[in-house]
């Protein structure tokens, strides 16, 4: 594979980074009627409804051998978003993508092998530590809140693990499929805490914009990326996701940084690009 062809899968990361985090400021709207968790299911719930229409998962040829990958992408699918939604009532945007960034850098760093690999990684886990907050400058993270989008973070390494693999054995039925999967883990939970405001009407425009944002167009866009670059590469990469977080804070939120902050989210961009720059296509 060259250089060139990689350039797509990387774009298409870029495109699903700064529409999940959009769609993560918009959901923060929903939070006072629906809660976190009622927010996740509405979102699942409608993203699963667009993918089918779009993807057709149906038509997809389904054995239990091929089928363990793909429940567990969409378990991990579902605990990702459940437990950093739930991070968000907590601490803010840019923190818990920082703080959540965490399962994917470790699974990085478990599959790097060159120098080079670790220059961009290190570089990476500077600009994430400068995006914590310090007494100085902010309020301490709430114990609970890094607990959680720790959690999530640690599901989004097995997203990316199970993913890739999903992928390879579904194609483009695997983002449909497995939303449905993460919809079955996450509507119990969703029903018990926020009961029959789920069917408010009035919520749906947002709920739509939510669901497309955050889930149906970012996952698509993922897993066309998830099945064109290595594993390692791809975890990497996504050291730009803090990045474009705090701009999402910064725009829809209101959420302005330090100079230092701003400092984090260049050392993240640099380390991303140094990523994209120096990749070793696959043979």
């Amino acid at each position: 594979m060259s250089r060139s062809t990689l350039l797509a899968p990387v774009a298409l990361l870029v495109v699903a980074m700064v529409s999940i985090q959009s769609g993560a400021s918009l959901a923060k709207q929903l939070f006072p009627v629906l809660g976190a968790e009622g927010t996740t299911t509405l979102r699942l719930v409608l993203s699963a409804i667009i993918l089918s229409l779009v993807m057709q998962p149906w038509r997809a040829k389904l054995d239990l051998r091929k089928c363990r990958a793909l429940i567990a992408y969409g378990l991990a699918l579902g605990c990702m978003n459940l437990l950093f939604y739930m991070s968000l009532q907590h601490i803010a945007l840019g923190i818990a993508v920082a703080l959540e960034f965490t399962g994917p850098l470790t699974l990085a760093l478990l599959s790097s092998r060159r120098p080079l690999d670790f220059l961009w990684v290190i570089l990476a886990i500077t600009g994430l530590w400068m995006l914590l907050p310090t007494d100085a400058t902010q309020n301490a993270i709430d114990p609970l809140g890094a607990a959680l989008a720790l959690g999530a973070g640690a599901c989004w390494s097995l997203y990316i693990i199970f993913g890739q693999k999903a992928g390879a054995e579904h194609g483009r039925h695997t983002v449909a499929l497995g939303t449905w999967v993460a919809v079955l883990l996450v509507l119990p939970i969703g029903i018990w805490h926020t009961g029959s405001n789920l069917l408010n009407i009035d919520l749906l425009p947002i709920a739509l914009a939510v669901a497309v944002l955050s889930s149906a167009l970012p996952y698509s866009l993922e897993m066309i990326a998830l099945t064109r670059l290595p594993a390692r590469t791809f975890s990497i990469l996504m050291s730009l996701e803090p990045a474009v977080a705090a701009l999402c804070g910064l725009i829809f939120l209101g959420e302005r940084l330090l100079w230092g902050q701003w400092l984090a989210v260049g050392a993240i961009i640099i380390a991303s690009v140094g990523a994209a720059a120096t990749i070793k296509p696959k043979s």
